[in-house]
């Protein structure tokens, strides 16, 4: 990170002209286009003044260290790192905060992008959030290679109340490997109803079976037979999931 790329951004985001930043620290307009364009720096007094201007320290001015303030939106550097932090926050967080770069960065928002990222929509390698998308990712509503959510996950590796992936465990389970109260998959292993290649619960269906109720998949015209065992061991269960399996 350079002074000069610091000041364009900086001016940029508080929507002043070159000639408007100079009459805010009593500097002409060339002067600003010549910190701009690296050709000259500034004084310690003008220094003093940008950085109260910003609401940022003076080593965050100049680039020796990552600003934090408020009122910093954005950074942008020769080695490919990108900042932006939105001046509007929700309950003390930023409504977007975008880190990107090389290395591991944290971004925390309501929106959040990062390697970590925390926020209502997070993105990132590691993902936390109200809907989170990532590698790995942790929400409410979570997509990624590993997906842990209180609601619905999706993912190579899937936990949630509904989960659907290669793995997937949780309440209601689609998958290759699929285990939970209401399993179908390649492997099903369910807690009350599981339908799959192998099936094992209380009311098993598939090729092969394990449980006190079973039904051959090969067999047709098994529909009502499987919604009448689901009833009767079951009554409390959602009509939409006796659809499901007595499908």
């Amino acid at each position: 990170m350079i002074f000069s790329e610091q000041l364009i951004c900086l001016r940029k985001q508080k929507g002043l002209s070159q000639e408007q930043l100079g009459e805010e620290i009593g500097v002409t307009r060339q002067t600003v286009s010549k910190w701009e364009l690296g050709e000259t720096t500034p004084d310690m007094d003008k220094l003093i003044s940008l950085s109260r201007l910003f609401d940022i320290t003076i080593d965050e001015l100049v680039g020796k260290e990552a600003p934090t303030g408020q009122n910093t939106l954005c950074m942008m550097n020769r080695a490919g790192y990108y900042e932006y932090k939105s001046k509007k926050t929700f309950r003390g967080l930023p409504l977007v905060h975008i880190k990107l770069g090389p290395g591991i960065t944290r971004a925390k928002g309501v929106i959040a992008i990062g390697t970590i990222a925390t926020g209502i929509l997070s993105l990132g390698a590691i993902s936390f959030g109200i809907l989170s998308l990532g590698a790995v990712s942790i929400g409410l509503l979570a997509v990624g290679a590993m997906a842990i959510a209180a609601l619905f996950a999706a993912g190579s590796i899937a936990v949630g109340a509904i989960a659907l992936g290669g793995i997937a465990v949780g309440l209601l389970t689609i998958g290759g490997l699929s285990v939970g109260i209401y399993s179908l998959g390649g492997c099903a292993i369910g807690d009350k109803i599981a339908r799959g290649g192998y099936a094992t619960a209380r009311i098993a269906i598939g090729d092969e079976t394990s449980g006190e109720m079973r039904f051959d998949i090969a067999v047709s015209g098994q529909a009502e037979q499987i919604k009448a065992a689901i009833y009767k061991y079951f009554p409390d269960t959602w009509e939409w999931i006796v659809r499901m399996f007595a499908k």
